[in-house]
């Protein structure tokens, strides 16, 4: 049988290969069987299940995948190459390249290092206020970094800061041992007694010592030793688990508070635009924001009383501490504090980024806030909407490659490392740094995402699924929107999360046009759900960091992380019939959402 191991192996080696050809060639019938009224709406459907296959099982790399519309639409008469290929940069892409140069910039010059030492300082190192602390900062840099740059950063902090804990933690118990010892001679001449197995009537000796005056070294029994270090050891490595979860879930929770946080959230933006396309500008930065941040400062503080519950127990008085700091505190705190000494005062560049940053937020929230004018109304957007989000991302990431990342002076710069010297301050940006870590295969798969909502619409399949899915009506529609959202939050445990909400919201949006339900009562929480990827180390990369760093097995990600996918889904949906019922206005089936024409 060993022949029959030996086929398997190799299939498995090159099961990439294996479902690149195979996939096209089974559902092949499809396009082929169908009856001719139905061929667009089949020869669509064809791309998508190949292209869902090819996404979930990632034998090709996502972007490449989300490049066959350019090839197989004009090739079946779907779309023509030139419709196609202008999907591939919509105004949704421009907010994502603008967000992402902002997170470069800030990453660059070590900005997000400084503000998460920052808050750590101030919540100081207690378990529980240590957790949180590393929560809020994971969330806050969440919102406007990348979620895996976030988790990156923040674990090495928080494992140096749990080591000198430990290490503290340790010589203190040592140093108790001995006190108890030096105070109860009984307690240590017991522990001799047990320790070397001598009975009481055999010690003679080390009682005329002692009547003598002689006084015997205090020596701690090895046995109580290892106790107290195996203790402390599983203290520390429960801590550990508990730290490292918190940090790369809240740094996944944080991402969905804001428009460019995670790349779903920009995917919703997009196909609302483009199936939806007298929406009005219903989601922008200001409204998500509304939406969202309220929904994430609550799954953010229930995660927290659940990994409190799982790591740490719920010892108030032991987790939060009280009264003045101990030593062990206090040297913990000290690496904290010399990790930030290490960055210095702030520089000018830092102060810059800063500053482009705030301005950014500023601009908008206030573009179009909704219960007022914005300036964008007021400037530019008087007869129809020219400026939007992405107008704005853009032009302030521009600044990064015009403002110096000094101040100029009549002095040197100082010399390169070739010894020349420099006659003029760099940008705070410049094209090589960005081109290293701009994640260019994301813009292509947005593209994707927009090319497979046009085809759909175009070929009909919208109209077909849509009707298909009519009898839901009778079912209530926060059951719909529960179900669809666990099966999302499933979905997206064994596929990325761009991929799954790249596939689900058309669907989503065919079938809420024809059950006469507001689209975003179904889009907007299948959107937050696809960020909910709690379960396993491979499903988002801040899990499969964390799994490298805090000693993690995969029963305890799935442990954590079922219970936090079933809080997230219920906050969602709380804030969905709740904030975002009023928001919204979700009890009345819009007028923009009769009109599905995309826009061309």
């Amino acid at each position: 049988m060993d022949w029959v191991s030996d086929v398997l192996k190799w299939l498995w080696y090159h099961r990439n290969y294996i479902i690149i050809v195979v996939t096209p060639l089974a559902f092949l019938p499809l396009p082929l069987t169908v009856h001719p009224e139905y061929s667009q709406e089949a020869k669509c459907g064809y791309v998508i299940i190949l292209m869902a296959l090819y996404w979930c099982t990632e034998c090709m790399p996502l972007a490449v995948t989300a490049l066959l519309p350019v090839v197989l639409f004009p090739m079946m008469g779907i779309m023509k190459a030139g419709d196609v290929s202008i999907e591939y940069l919509k105004d949704s892409n421009m907010l994502f390249m603008g967000g992402l140069l902002v997170a470069i910039a800030v990453e660059h010059w070590n900005l997000h290092k400084r503000i998460a030492l920052r808050v750590l300082l101030l919540v100081g190192v207690r378990p529980a206020l240590l957790m949180m602390g590393f929560m809020i900062v994971s969330a806050f840099l969440s919102m406007w970094i990348s979620n895996t740059a976030t988790t990156a950063m923040m674990l090495p902090i928080s494992q140096a800061v749990l080591q000198q804990l430990q290490e503290t933690e340790t010589r203190a118990e040592e140093r108790d041992l001995q006190n108890t010892a030096e105070d109860n001679p009984g307690f240590e001449m017991e522990s001799r007694k047990i320790q070397e197995g001598i009975p009481d009537e055999k010690n003679t000796d080390t009682k005329l010592q002692q009547e003598n005056g002689i006084v015997l070294p205090q020596v701690i029994p090895e046995y109580i030793r290892e106790n107290s270090r195996k203790i402390t050891e599983e203290k520390y490595s429960l801590l550990t688990k508990g730290m490292s979860l918190s940090v790369c879930y809240s740094a996944s929770i944080g991402g969905t508070a804001t428009l460019t946080g995670t790349t779903p959230n920009l995917i919703l933006q997009g196909q609302i635009e483009k199936l939806f396309p007298e929406n009005g500008g219903v989601i922008n930065f200001a409204s998500w924001f509304g939406f969202a941040f309220p929904n994430m400062v609550l799954m953010l503080a229930i995660s927290w009383l659940w990994l409190q519950f799982m790591f740490l127990g719920f010892n108030l008085k032991k987790s939060f501490g009280c009264g003045v700091k101990n030593d062990r505190d206090k040297e913990a705190y000290a690496v904290m504090r010399e990790e930030y000494k290490k960055l210095g005062g702030m520089k000018f560049a830092e102060g810059a980024v800063l500053t482009i940053f705030i301005l950014l937020v500023l601009l908008w929230f206030t573009r179009e806030p909704g219960f007022i004018p914005g300036w964008a109304a007021v400037l530019f957007n008087k007869e129809d909407s020219f400026v939007s989000d992405g107008t704005v991302a853009i032009f302030m990431s521009m600044l990064f490659f015009v403002i110096p990342s000094r101040l100029p002076s009549c002095g040197s710069y100082g010399f390169t490392e070739a010894g020349k010297r420099i006659k003029a301050p760099r940008t705070l940006l410049n094209w090589q740094v960005v081109h290293e870590r701009m994640p260019w295969n994301i813009i292509l798969l947005l593209g994707g995402g927009f090319a497979l909502a046009a085809g759909s619409e175009v070929s009909g399949l919208s109209k077909w699924l849509g009707d298909s899915l009519a009898p839901l009506q009778k079912i209530p529609p926060f059951a719909i929107s529960i179900l669809l959202s666990l099966l999302v939050a499933t979905f997206t445990e064994c596929s990325s999360n761009t991929a799954t909400t790249t596939l689900f919201l058309p669907i989503l949006a065919s079938m809420s046009t024809a059950i006469q339900v507001h689209p975003l009562y179904v889009m907007l929480p299948c959107t937050i759900a696809a960020s909910l990827a709690f379960m396993l180390p491979v499903a988002t990369p801040p899990n499969a960091i964390a799994f490298s760093f805090g000693n993690l097995k995969v029963i305890d990600m799935v442990r954590a992380g079922f219970m936090l996918n079933i809080i997230g889904i219920l906050c969602i949906n709380l804030g969905i019939n709740t904030w975002g019922y009023v928001m919204f206005d979700m009890g009345t089936f819009p007028q923009w959402a009769n009109n599905t024409h995309s826009k061309p």
